[in-house]
């Protein structure tokens, strides 16, 4: 018997979410590859966080936040538009996963 698989609607991030990415990025002297590495992630999937095209998932969002160095504004910022149904954070995952 087949699970049942719930479909995710893709959300759009807030429009001031990459922008504020990017800006602590660029704070930090980090380029995307590096930030990618440190935080476990693709370059291209932190290149569409920070071009709007992605939601991080919340476990992507923490470990941006730690390699960012963001303060407490961007964190609220941040893990206020992650999602806990995709990626890393989906429940199918598990903690093994992270």
């Amino acid at each position: 018997m087949a699970s049942k698989a719930r479909i995710r609607v893709r959300r759009t991030p807030p429009a001031e979410l990459g922008p504020m990415l990017a800006a602590a990025r660029e704070r930090t002297g980090h380029t995307q590859r590096r930030v990618s590495v440190a935080a476990g992630l693709g370059r291209s999937y932190v290149c569409l966080i920070e071009g709007g095209h992605r939601t991080p998932s919340r476990v992507a969002a923490e470990r941006l936040a730690d390699v960012l160095q963001l303060t407490g504004q961007e964190r609220a910022q941040l893990y206020a538009a992650a999602v806990t149904d995709a990626g890393y954070s989906h429940p199918a995952r598990g903690e093994a996963a992270i």
